[in-house]
C-alpha cells in the first residue's frame, strides 16, 4: 500500500503577527489527536538553519540585500531536503512557521528585489513543493511597535513602518495571486479567536479531521 502523503501548513505575516505562538497551538492540538506533526520554522528547522538564523537575525551587517535573499534560500533548501520533504513524504504533517512566501513579503516586497529573481530561487530549490494551506496572520504595521515592546528586536523587527508596510503589501498580494491557497486571518483579535479562525480553516480543508482538531 503506497503511503499517503502529508500536508504542508505554513503560517505567514509581519514580525508581531503571532504567527510562532498559532503555529505552536495548531501542531499541540493536532497532536493531542494523533496527527503525527513536525513543527519547524524558517530560517531554522535544523543545525545548520539555526546557525544562519542568528546570522540573519544578529548579526546581519556583512549583507547585502542579495546577499541576504540568498542565505535565506541556502537554508531553505536544506530545511526542505532535510525536514520538511522527508516528513512529507512519511505521511507527516509539517506545520512551518514562514515558507518561501516570506522572500516575496520581506526580500521582494521590502527590500525591492524583482519578483523574477525569487520566482527563480523557488523553482530551484523547491521544485514541485508548495503549502496545501498558508495561513496570512495580517497585522497593520502601526501595530507592530506594541507588539514587539516587550523585546529587543531583531534586525528585521529593527525595520521602519514603511517597510513593514511594503511587507504586508507584498503579502496581501500573494494571497490575491493564490487565493485557494491563502487563509487571510485579522491578527488584531484575541489569540483565542484568532486560533479559532486557524481552526475553522483547517476543518474546512480537511473536513476528515475537523473533529480532530
Amino acid at each position: 500500500m503506497t503511503m499517503q502523503r502529508g500536508k504542508l501548513i505554513t503560517f505567514e505575516g509581519v514580525d508581531g503577527a503571532g504567527k510562532s505562538t498559532q503555529a505552536a497551538i495548531l501542531a499541540a492540538r493536532l497532536r493531542r489527536r494523533g496527527v503525527d506533526v513536525v513543527a519547524t520554522r524558517e530560517p531554522g528547522g535544523a543545525p545548520v538553519g539555526e546557525a544562519v538564523r542568528r546570522i540573519l537575525l544578529e548579526q546581519p551587517e556583512e549583507l547585502s540585500d542579495v546577499g541576504e535573499l540568498l542565505l535565506f534560500f541556502a537554508v531553505r533548501a536544506e530545511h526542505v531536503h532535510n525536514v520538511v520533504e522527508p516528513a512529507l513524504a512519511r505521511g507527516r504533517w509539517v506545520v512551518c512557521d514562514r515558507f518561501a512566501d516570506a522572500s516575496y513579503a520581506y526580500q521582494g516586497g521590502g527590500r525591492g528585489i524583482p519578483r523574477a529573481r525569487i520566482d527563480t530561487l523557488v523553482e530551484w530549490t523547491l521544485r514541485d513543493l508548495a503549502p496545501d494551506l498558508t495561513l496570512l496572520l495580517d497585522l497593520p504595521p502601526e501595530r507592530i511597535g506594541e507588539r514587539l515592546q516587550a523585546r529587543a528586536p531583531d534586525h528585521f523587527e529593527a525595520e521602519e513602518e514603511a517597510f513593514f508596510r511594503r511587507v504586508r503589501n507584498a503579502y496581501l498580494d500573494q494571497a490575491a495571486r493564490e487565493p485557494a491557497r491563502f487563509e487571510i486571518i485579522d491578527a488584531l483579535m484575541s489569540e483565542a479567536e484568532v486560533a479559532r479562525r486557524v481552526e475553522t480553516a483547517i476543518a474546512r480543508r480537511w473536513p476528515e479531521i475537523s473533529e480532530n482538531v
